[in-house]
């Protein structure tokens, strides 16, 4: 598959920022890249914009940005000339374009120094912004049941949110709704059925579509620290050691299971 000046654009961009997401993208199928990179590509962009500004309506107004170009997308009409939202929109049909505008407005928390209000709008929050990008990559790639993708998305989205609370605690934001290790090992325990539910309905979603939950390859041992030893999360020290993570990318890819 050859890739345009788009595509390269995007591929680059996740490989700089989000480099687990580029590898898991490599280890999919030739053919899943070109559907994957651009959606990678609009999420890292998406996740940068409310960290480049000090100033929250210069936030809000890049959040709109990509909310507008959704709409442009949705529209079905011209859309606007970009190196991402060009081959997105090649991508994703009505229905993924709506539903990608929950994981940019779920973004304007990152924005604020509020707390989550609950565990409801915590668990919202990481199934909009992680399961929403699933489902979007599953529906443009074949097959993807909603559940099996807010499931999946969810544990892949936990175990990534649990290793930046040192850093968000450092910028001053307020991560968990309950610090306390007790309550770290029962969220990591939820988002450990939650991947268990996805998995035990793998078979409803066809070989192509696997690819998208490539990404979360991580989510299972990540979050069996967190319940085994709930204090690397406060402590920073939350990850695989790279044999652990390239072997367990290779099983994943291989046998298309997560």
């Amino acid at each position: 598959m050859d890739f345009d000046d788009d595509l390269t654009a995007c591929a680059r961009l996740v490989e700089r920022g989000d480099p687990d997401r580029f590898a898991a993208a490599m280890a999919a199928p030739v053919r899943a890249r070109a559907v994957l990179f651009p959606l990678y590509a609009f999420n890292l962009e998406v996740a940068r914009a409310p960290w480049l500004t000090q100033e929250s309506m210069i936030a809000e107004m890049r959040l709109q940005w990509w909310r507008d170009a959704l709409e442009e997308i949705r529209g079905g009409g011209l859309v606007r000339r970009h190196e991402v939202v060009t081959p997105l929109a090649h991508v994703l049909d009505a229905q993924s374009a709506e539903r990608l505008d929950r994981l940019v407005g779920a973004r304007r928390w990152d924005i604020y120094r509020d707390a989550f209000e609950d565990e409801a709008h915590f668990t919202r929050y990481i199934e909009e912004t992680s399961g929403e990008l699933v489902l979007a990559a599953g529906r443009a790639l074949g097959t993807m049941p909603e559940a099996v993708a807010l499931d999946a998305g969810y544990a892949a989205g936990l175990a990534q949110f649990l290793r930046a609370v040192p850093e968000l605690e450092a910028k001053g934001r307020v991560p968990l709704v309950d610090g306390r290790a007790e309550a770290v090992v029962a969220l990591a325990r939820g988002g450990l059925d939650r991947l268990k539910r996805a998995r035990a309905r793998l078979g409803e979603v066809d070989r192509p579509a696997r690819a998208a939950l490539l990404a979360g390859w991580q989510a299972g041992p990540l979050l069996k620290q967190a319940v085994q030893a709930p204090q690397r999360v406060a402590e920073g020290t939350l990850q695989l050691s790279e044999f652990r993570r390239r072997s367990g990318l290779m099983a994943a890819a291989l046998s298309g299971r997560i």
